[in-house]
């Protein structure tokens, strides 16, 4: 590269005298004209110097880097050899503005370089000022931004098409920060927050979607721990309830601050996806009651098995024991006055008697064995419902179901508590079947106000059960219906074992009139 061919007068314009020099720097030192020279000549920064007329007088070895152009080739012709005649003419018409005013512009250009290949130039041009505050120069510096434009149109486009996902997505999508406030929640998110909570601010939805998802939610906020498929109801009892899927994940992302350069300080994040499943959870409930109805139907018939098992055993452990204290009496006489041939038939049919009754054991069905979990009491009464619609709709019976919406969930032993419930679905159903009731409403309310509690109300419109009878239809076969309904009285004692089985209580309201209202209290974690 070589200097900058200027007339006699523009070297003189451009030179700086040692006065002014001397009278800017602290200490006086002079620096050659040289050292401007160089610095300029060397910058990374592509430099050019122009006329008035944009003609260009000047570029450095930077310039030639980035346009393709050598010194020579550019020395005289205009910087419109640059263009790609493509920027709008608004962009130069407020940069000769600028420059007018005497004030620099920076801006965007589409540029060509020599060899026809495009890229856009990051460009700042200002006015060089004599003393007597007259433009004589422009001074142009400019650096390729095209992988810059092209990373934040990227970065953009990506920003874009993910607002675009997340806002049409059936799924409910919200993003929280280290205190659990919503940064960011897309159209979905706030459909079911105004279910959930109707004009109340969305922090209060999830809230309320936070004690769903239990311990999931909290050690996703706590530590970072991360979760998929939690699966929640939501049931108002205003409509058939709502299933969730809820995934949950930690976002760490880095502070966009200066102080952040170097020390990295990083941000904590939490997304929520929720997404429903009722359509899928009400095909499966079909199913799944389809299949319950199959099990209490075989829970049934091997209970009735066993209970017939049992009775012949009974039956038979009499004579049995009659064969066996026979023989223990013969055996004990002497050999004079035994009759050896009675004793043998005797051990006979005692060793038949006690094989039969072996036999019997043996093949006697064994006893459903249930652990204990966590179960859903909200949920056991629905299934229990739907199991008795076919009842509900012979029989005139109108339903009102108060679920509470947050009821915690009960340790316990699940297919024992929906036999329970049932049983005591269909006895209000059998009280209200009879002519005389004319109004048929069944409720049923569950809450939790008393602490680790749950409460369940079962409410019938019957003819209700006589006050010196409401111990009495807790034991063994008594029953207040009518002879030749099928019915052997262990019902209400079935409901009493199974509640006992899981440390609660059941009484009947003597209070309440007309009707019958059962009183069910299970402790949530308490089970024997």
């Amino acid at each position: 590269m070589g200097k900058i061919k200027l007339t006699q007068d523009q070297a003189e314009a451009v030179n700086l005298s040692e006065k002014g020099i001397a009278d800017v720097h602290p200490e006086g030192v002079l620096l050659a004209e040289e050292v401007f020279f160089q610095a300029v000549e060397h910058s990374p920064v592509a430099i050019s110097i122009t006329d008035l007329k944009a003609n260009i007088l000047y570029v450095n070895r930077a310039f030639t880097q980035v346009t393709g152009y050598s010194e020579d080739e550019v020395l005289g012709k205009n910087e419109s050899i640059l263009s790609n005649h493509t920027t709008p003419r608004i962009v130069y018409q407020a940069l000769w503005g600028r420059l007018a005013q005497q004030k620099a512009w920076s801006g965007m250009l589409l540029n060509r370089r020599k060899d026809k290949r495009l890229y856009l130039a990051e460009l700042t041009v200002a006015p060089v000022i004599n003393e007597e505050n007259e433009t004589i120069y422009y001074l142009g510096m400019h650096r390729d931004g095209s992988e810059m434009h092209e990373l934040e149109q990227r970065l953009m486009n990506q920003k874009l098409m993910m607002e675009s996902i997340l806002n049409s997505v059936p799924a409910s999508v919200v993003v929280l920060d280290e205190e659990g406030k919503i940064v960011s929640a897309n159209p979905s998110f706030r459909d079911l927050a105004k279910e959930l909570t109707g004009d109340e601010p969305l922090d209060s939805a999830v809230s309320i979607i936070g004690k769903y998802l239990g311990n999931s939610y909290t050690n996703l906020l706590a530590e970072g721990k991360s979760f998929d498929d939690r699966e929640f109801s939501i049931d108002h009892g205003r409509s058939l309830a709502r299933w969730f899927s809820g995934f949950g994940t930690s976002i760490d992302v880095q502070c966009e601050e200066a102080d952040g350069f170097f020390e990295q300080t990083v941000r904590h994040y939490v997304l929520l996806m929720i997404n429903d499943i009722t359509d899928l959870r009400r095909r499966q409930e079909e199913t799944h009651l389809n299949a319950l109805k199959a099990l209490m139907a075989e829970e049934d018939l091997v209970q009735g098995m066993r209970e017939t098992v049992n009775g012949a055993i009974h039956q038979m452990e009499g004579p049995v024991n009659l064969l066996a204290t026979a023989v223990s009496m013969l055996q004990r006489r002497s050999e004079e006055s035994r009759d050896d041939a009675l004793l043998a038939a005797l051990e006979d049919a005692l060793t038949s008697g006690r094989s039969a009754m072996d036999s019997m054991r043996d093949s006697m069905p064994p006893e459903l064995h249930e652990s204990k979990k966590p179960v859903n009491v909200n949920e056991l009464l629905r299934e229990a419902l739907a199991l008795t619609t076919e009842r509900f709709l012979g029989t005139g019976v109108t339903v009102e179901w108060k679920p509470s919406v947050h009821l915690p969930a009960v340790i316990g032993r699940e297919r024992r508590l929906r036999s329970m419930f049932k049983q005591l679905i269909d006895n209000a159903v059998d009280a209200m079947s009879e002519r005389q009731v004319k109004q048929r409403e069944l409720t049923i309310i569950t809450s939790n106000e008393e602490k680790d509690v749950i409460t369940c109300e079962i409410i019938d419109t019957g003819p209700g059960i006589e006050p010196d009878l409401m111990m009495k239809v807790f034991q063994p076969f008594f029953s207040t219906k009518t002879s030749g309904t099928g019915c052997r009285g262990m019902g209400l004692p079935m409901v009493h074992d199974v509640v006992s089985d899981h440390a609660g209580t059941v009484r009947i309201d003597d209070k309440h009139k007309p009707g019958c209202r059962i009183i069910v209290q299970i402790p949530v974690t308490s089970i024997r």
